[in-house]
């Protein structure tokens, strides 16, 4: 079965408000005034910079079946990064990070991606041309997307192995989420949806992780209690700032 996930549903939804984050003004050599980045918080002892978040802000453009695209907040961003920093960091403690995810299997998954994302549609996205459009128009390059796409790969692989044993989904279920998800999300963008045929396996995986969801909103929350998240930039302190979760510098 293809694997596709949004992060969105693969991490818990928090709630969270503007972002008001300042970078610092420094000078160049040559004279001319040049905006620096800054760490916005660390998650156990790994930096995250107001530049990561922004990148990921821009890799949202990625996720498939997107009722509200171009809607992402500084504060989702946050969330999905803090999230996956402690996957990983999970994964490197149980020596997964080497799961194998061959290019072929990246170029292929991307390709699905290309025909079926709705808002790529009208960039006619299944030609190199319209592809390098839209990645252009979302400030991405193609050695950025191919190696975001295969650590997200490497990620559900490790939850495949961790969480979704023993999980069916009826077809049932898979129609009607076709019916009330996919095709108003084509609708959307003036789009025809694509057969159901074609996006089954897409929207099997989508609702196997909101199967998973709870089972690994659980276990993050319990990262998060156990270890260290700290956020510096008071603007994203919304975004964790649930009771006993994480706390800025200016909480202690």
């Amino acid at each position: 079965m293809r694997r596709y996930l949004a992060y969105a549903l693969l991490l818990p939804v928090l709630a969270g408000g503007a972002s008001h984050a300042q970078k610092t003004a420094g000078s160049s050599t040559d004279g001319k005034f040049v905006t620096l980045d800054h760490v916005v918080a660390v998650i156990n002892g790994d930096v995250l910079l107001e530049s990561d978040v922004d990148e990921e802000m821009h890799f949202a453009a990625l996720e498939p079946f997107q009722l509200n695209a171009g809607q992402d907040t500084p504060q989702d961003a946050m969330r999905r990064l803090i999230n996956r920093s402690l996957i990983l960091q999970q994964m490197k403690e149980q020596q997964q990070l080497n799961l194998n995810i061959s290019d072929a299997e990246v170029q292929k998954s991307l390709w699905n991606l290309r025909t079926h994302l709705p808002q790529c549609a009208k960039y006619d996205c299944e030609k190199e041309a319209g592809w390098k459009a839209y990645l252009t128009a979302n400030d991405l390059t193609q050695a950025e997307v191919e190696s975001h796409w295969k650590q997200r790969m490497k990620i559900l692989r490790f939850i495949d192995l961790r969480f979704r044993t023993g999980i069916r989904i009826p077809e049932e279920s898979i129609a009607d989420y076709y019916k009330k998800t996919v095709v108003p999300a084509f609708e959307q963008h003036s789009e025809a949806a694509p057969p159901l045929a074609d996006v089954s396996s897409r929207i099997e995986e989508v609702l196997l992780q909101q199967q998973v969801n709870g089972l690994l909103q659980d276990w993050l929350k319990s990262l998060r209690s156990e270890g260290s998240v700290r956020i510096l930039d008071p603007a994203y302190a919304p975004v964790m700032n649930e009771p006993g979760e994480s706390k800025t510098d200016e909480d202690e």
